[in-house]
């Protein structure tokens, strides 16, 4: 990430004065009222639902109150009849947004299922649950809500809802959702429905679900267990705290894998944390900052593994390479998968971000495999891995699902601990860990160097960077090579990228403004070298700029 200023702290045990004071959280979850005429304060869904912190008025009690009715709302509209799975992770705002998001589906009459025991749920285990109640019905279909900000910092607190095919909701839902929550805000809470907590735990309505059980027994229809447990390999795990925390020891004890759980450990806090590159705690496993307690363990693991706070996003740590690159494990998994998996069907495509390693497009052309290339946001695969006609949906950010081993769906949203898996059956299987395997499939096809750049930009420029056209940037060629595409609009689906992504021969870049500060990012990859790679960043700068002057 070079021109982002890398705090000392990085990659440090935190330091007890960088830690969330919990109760003051918690209290202004329930005492601040958002304001509805400041824009932080509104609900705002983003590429994966509403986030904020209570501590400035951007997640609060109200927000979870008027989002819920809100997906009532939205469920009696499209007339959405089964059951509501919800589940939440491990920092310190999901129980309380849990409790407050209960309230209000036990007041509305809403089937609700809660995990058993109160277990913290994984995101990919609520869609596992949707899936497998809607399969083979035609009406009275299952959706979900998951409380989660994800990797995000401990202060932070996120609510996302999963629709009837199990992935994150569409634009045209959250937008729809996001307008009515505002309104109930505006008109403070009026026409929100709601009951006490106890009586909402006791409504008839209200069930349990066994999340855990139901998951990892499925798992062996995802993952070969036999070729693990036949190459005798010896694993570890480290959660990160989060909501698989108890998810791992079971798939150890079933599939009898010699896999080591580094810590069981839950704080809110995170205080077990190494610091992230900006000084923040962050439960990133694609972060080198952040994986530090698992890579120091990394020679006594034939492969380790590690899932962030809400286990949709993975982290893989080899002895060959530390922690690999999202993207390089990424171009990993889709060249293992779709060369294994003999009972996929031959058209099914492979799903990859405008952001993504420009590696995988040469796997998949080796392959003979459709690419369908769509904007930043899980939800843009949901669709495709739902109907079989994606194989793969994979983000640079290390968020990916595939289906099962039958070709039949999965999960239609990101799913940590199944990527996390399968680096023990690429190392089962090929008798060397996935770095190992990527160095060989970097030397047949092409090393990509790839970097990230930040530049400040304020709103007015960040619009018209959003808005920017493709027929607006005039280019012949890039760091010397000539431009094969300027584009707007992701080639899978004409789904517009939200900037602009430009490409040549050896090389691409693809900037965006950022949807939560006045900055906007270039991605930049080159498959020649550092030098290269840094004149198309300097390039892209200065086509950026020039445009949104």
């Amino acid at each position: 990430m070079s021109g982002e200023k890398i705090s000392p702290l990085a990659g440090k045990p935190a330091p007890r004065d960088i830690l969330v004071d919990i109760g003051k959280l918690l209290d202004a979850y329930t005492d601040i009222r958002p304001d509805p005429t400041d824009p932080v304060q509104r609900v705002a869904f983003g590429t994966s639902g509403h986030r904020g912190s209570s501590l400035d008025g951007s997640f609060n009690e109200w927000h979870i109150l008027a989002i819920t009715q809100a997906i009532c709302d939205y469920r009696a509209r499209e007339s959405v009849t089964g059951p509501l799975y919800i589940g939440y992770d491990t920092h310190a705002l999901s129980k309380p947004a849990f409790k407050s998001a209960l309230e209000v589906l036990a007041a509305n009459g809403i089937a609700v299922l809660t995990s058993k025991r109160g277990e913290f749920t994984p995101t990919p285990a609520i869609s596992h649950a949707i899936l497998v109640y809607n399969r083979g019905r035609d009406g009275g279909l299952a959706d979900g809500i998951v409380i989660t900000p994800s990797h995000n910092p401990p202060d932070n607190g996120g609510f996302k809802y999963n629709p009837v095919n199990g992935g994150p909701a569409g634009t045209d839902i959250t937008g729809w959702v996001q307008k009515q929550a505002n309104q109930y805000l505006e008109n403070k809470l009026a026409g929100v429905k709601r009951v006490p907590f106890a009586q909402a735990c006791a409504a008839a309505s209200t069930r349990t679900h066994d999340y855990l059980d139901a998951y990892v027994s499925d798992l062996a229809n995802v993952i070969d267990f036999d070729a693990i447990r036949g190459a005798g390999l010896k694993l570890a795990v480290d959660p990160l705290g989060g909501a698989g925390v108890h998810y791992w020891a079971p798939i150890a004890e079933r599939y009898k894998l010699d896999l080591t759980v580094i810590s069981e450990e839950v704080d809110p806090r995170f205080a077990f944390m190494t610091v992230d590159w900006d000084g923040r705690i962050r439960m990133d496993p694609s972060s080198e900052y952040a994986m530090q307690r698992l890579l120091a363990l990394k020679d006594k693991y034939d492969v380790a593994f590690a899932c962030d706070t809400d286990h949709d996003r993975h982290g893989v740590v080899t002895r060959s390479t530390g922690l690999l690159k999202a993207n390089h494990y990424l171009s990993v998994m889709i060249d293992f998968l779709f060369r294994e998996r003999s009972r996929w069907p031959g058209k099914i495509a492979i799903g990859k971000t405008v952001v993504s390693t420009a590696l995988i497009d040469r796997v998949a052309d080796r392959l003979g495999r459709k690419l369908y290339e769509t904007p930043v946001g899980f939800k843009w695969f949901a669709p495709g891995l739902f109907d079989g006609s994606l194989g793969f949906g994979g983000e640079e950010s290390a968020g990916a699902s595939f289906l099962r081993r039958d070709g039949s769906v999965w999960t239609t949203d990101k799913d940590g601990i199944v990527p996390a898996l399968l680096s023990a059956e690429i190392t089962a299987r090929a008798g060397r860990d996935p770095g190992e395997v990527y160095r060989t499939l970097a030397s047949e096809l092409g090393t990509p160097l790839t970097d990230r750049v930040q530049a400040v930009a304020n709103s007015s420029q960040k619009q018209k960077l959003l808005k920017l056209s493709a027929s607006e940037v005039k280019l012949d060629a890039l760091a010397g090579d000539k431009v094969t595409a300027v584009l707007d609009k992701a080639p899978g689906n004409a789904a517009p990228i939200g900037g602009i992504k430009v490409i040549a021969a050896y090389g691409w870049f693809a900037a965006r403004p950022s949807g939560t500060e006045d900055i906007y990012k270039i991605y930049a990859e080159s498959f020649k070298d550092r030098q290269h790679l840094d004149a198309i960043l300097a390039e892209a700068q200065q086509i950026v700029d020039t445009a949104i002057a």
